[in-house]
C-alpha cells in the first residue's frame, strides 16, 4: 500500500498539503474530496466508482430522510434509514463475506459452487461504517441533513483515516465539514502526532513484528513454552503500535486540515478489567457497535437475560467485521464471554482485588486473544501458513503456549536479543513517555525557545530515523489496511 513508500510521503502528502493552504477556503473540501479520491484510486482504481457510489447513494438517503421527518412521516424516514442500511452492508457483505459464505456452502452440502476472489476493496469496513451513521445520525436528530455533495463526499473519502479509522461518525465533525480553523499551533501539532505515529509503526511495530514473523515462520508444533509465549507478546505489541500509530498518523494528518477527531486508543494495556480494555482500544469502533447495534437492541435496560443476548450478538459481529473467517467470529465470542463473566460477577471482584492482580488478569486473557486472532489473517503474514486451517493453527500455538518443553536454545537466543526492545515497548505503552515529555516542558517553561528548538530537533531527527528504515526496509503495510 501507497502508505508505506516514500514516493506516498513526497509525492502526495507534500502537494495536497500546499496546494490545500493556498486555494481559497471555501474550495479545501473539494480539494481533499480529489485529493482522498486520487488516494484510493491509487491503492484500488477499480473501486473508486464504488466509494463514489457510497457517497451518492448515502447522500440522497440522507436528504430523504430529512424531507420524511419535515413532514413528520417518521414510518417512510425509517424506510430511508432502512435502504442505507441495506446498501451498505449489502456491498460489505458481498466483497467480503461472498466467498466465505460460498465456502461454507460448499462444506456443509457438498456442492462446488465457484468462488468469486473479488479483491477485498481497501477500507470498505470502515467507510461503509461511516457512510451509515449519516442518515441514521440524520433520522435521531444528531445532525443536519447535508446539501452539498463535495462537503458529504469529503466525509465518506476523507484520506487521513480512510484506509484503517479511526471511524469517524458524521456527528462529530459536522461543524468542522462546514467550516473549521487551520492555525499555525493546529498544524504544528498535527505533525507532531503525526510523526509520534509513524515512529510507532515503523520503529516498533515493524521491529517486533520481525520477531513474530521470524517465529510463524518455524514448525508452530516444537516450539517451546517460552519461545510461544515470546511470540504471543511480539503480536501483541506489534498490533497495539501499528493500529495505534496509524491512528496517530490520521489523528495528526487530520489536525493538519483542521479537523479534530476524537482519540481511538487510550493506553489499552493499562487496562484493569476486558470491559475496560475495550473501553481504551479501537474507540472508534467500540462506540459504534454501542450506539447503532447494542443500545437499539436494547443494551442492558431489558434484563440480564436479553443483556446477554445482546453482547452476543454485538461481539459475534464485532469479530465478524474483522475478518470472513470463524476465528474472528470466535475471537469475537472469546470477548463476549469474558464481559458476560465481568457482568455477572467478575466486574465486583476485580475491583476488590489490588490492581496488579486485575492487570495480570486482563493481560493474560488479551494476550491470548490475540493469539486468535493472529491466525485469522496467518497466511497475509507467511506463505507457508497460507494454505493451512487457521483453527489448527491457532490450537497448535495455543497448546505450545502451556504444554510441552519449557525452553531451548532458540527461546534463550531471542530473549537475550529482544529483551532491551522488549523493555521499551513495554515503556512505551504506558504514560511514563507523557510523564517524562511533560516535565521536561515544565522545567523548559522559562526558555521557549529552547523548548521550541529541542522539540523541532527530537522530531526532524525521529523523522529522518524512520525515513532512514523505511528505505532500508521491506515493503510492511498497516495490519488494519486488510480489514
Amino acid at each position: 500500500m501507497v502508505f508505506s513508500s516514500l514516493t506516498f510521503l513526497f509525492r502526495f502528502l507534500a502537494p495536497v498539503i500546499l496546494f490545500y493552504f493556498i486555494v481559497p477556503k471555501r474550495f479545501r473540501n473539494f480539494v481533499l474530496l480529489l485529493a482522498s479520491l486520487v488516494f484510493y484510486a491509487w491503492g484500488e482504481p477499480i473501486y473508486l466508482f464504488l466509494m463514489l457510489a457510497s457517497i451518492v447513494m448515502n447522500y440522497f438517503c440522507g436528504l430523504w430522510v430529512a424531507k420524511e421527518k419535515e413532514r413528520e412521516n417518521r414510518k417512510k424516514a425509517r424506510i430511508a434509514v432502512a435502504v442505507s442500511v441495506i446498501f451498505n452492508l449489502a456491498i460489505l457483505c458481498f466483497f467480503k463475506y461472498a466467498d466465505f459464505t460460498l465456502s461454507n456452502v460448499n462444506a456443509l452440502f457438498g456442492t462446488h459452487l465457484k468462488l468469486l476472489k473479488l479483491a477485498l476493496p481497501i477500507g470498505i469496513s470502515f467507510y461503509t461504517f461511516q457512510s451509515m451513521s449519516y442518515p441514521i445520525d440524520v433520522y435521531r436528530g444528531d445532525a443536519s441533513k447535508q446539501k452539498n455533495l463535495i462537503t458529504f463526499g469529503t466525509y465518506v473519502a476523507l484520506f487521513p483515516q480512510l484506509i484503517a479509522g479511526p471511524i469517524v461518525r458524521y456527528k462529530t465533525i459536522e461543524d468542522q465539514l462546514n467550516g473549521r480553523a487551520v492555525t499555525i499551533d493546529k498544524v504544528a501539532s498535527g505533525i507532531r502526532r503525526f510523526v509520534v505515529g509513524l515512529c510507532k509503526k515503523v520503529l516498533l511495530a515493524n521491529s517486533i513484528g520481525a520477531l513474530w514473523k521470524e517465529i510463524l515462520a518455524t514448525d508452530l508444533s516444537s516450539l517451546t513454552v517460552l519461545t510461544a509465549w515470546i511470540g504471543a507478546l511480539a503480536f501483541t505489541f506489534q498490533i497495539y503500535f501499528d493500529f495505534s500509530g496509524y491512528s496517530d498518523m490520521a489523528i495528526g494528518l487530520g489536525r493538519i486540515f483542521g479537523f479534530e477527531f476524537l482519540e481511538n486508543f487510550n493506553y489499552p494495556y493499562l487496562a484493569k478489567s476486558i470491559t475496560d480494555f475495550w473501553r481504551r482500544w479501537h474507540i472508534s469502533l467500540s462506540t459504534w457497535f454501542r450506539e447503532y447495534l447494542y443500545i437499539p437492541l436494547g443494551g442492558n435496560r431489558k434484563g440480564r437475560a436479553v443483556q446477554i443476548r445482546n453482547l452476543l450478538i454485538v461481539w459475534a459481529l464485532t469479530g465478524f467485521w474483522h475478518g470472513a473467517g470463524w476465528s474472528f467470529v470466535i475471537w469475537g465470542l472469546y470477548f463476549a464471554c469474558l464481559l458476560i463473566l465481568e457482568k455477572l460477577f467478575l466486574e465486583k471482584l476485580l475491583e476488590k482485588i489490588p490492581r496488579l492482580f486485575s492487570h495480570l488478569y486482563t493481560l493474560f486473557f488479551v494476550i491470548v486473544s490475540w493469539v486468535i486472532f493472529a491466525f485469522g489473517t496467518a497466511g497475509d503474514l507467511v506463505d507457508s501458513l497460507a494454505a493451512q486451517n487457521p483453527l489448527a493453527l491457532t490450537g497448535t500455538y495455543l497448546s505450545a503456549m502451556f504444554s510441552g518443553p519449557l525452553y531451548d536454545t532458540r527461546s534463550l537466543y531471542y530473549l537475550a536479543s529482544y529483551a532491551i526492545l522488549f523493555v521499551i515497548l513495554v515503556i512505551a505503552s504506558t504514560r511514563l513517555p507523557k510523564i517524562l515529555r511533560d516535565k521536561c516542558y515544565a522545567k523548559l517553561e522559562r526558555f521557549p525557545a529552547l523548548a521550541g528548538a529541542l522539540s523541532s530537533v527530537v522530531l526532524i531527527a525521529a523523522f529522518a530515523l524512520c525515513v532512514a528504515y523505511l528505505v532500508d526496509g521491506t515493503y510492511n503495510p498497516f495490519l488494519y489496511f486488510q480489514f
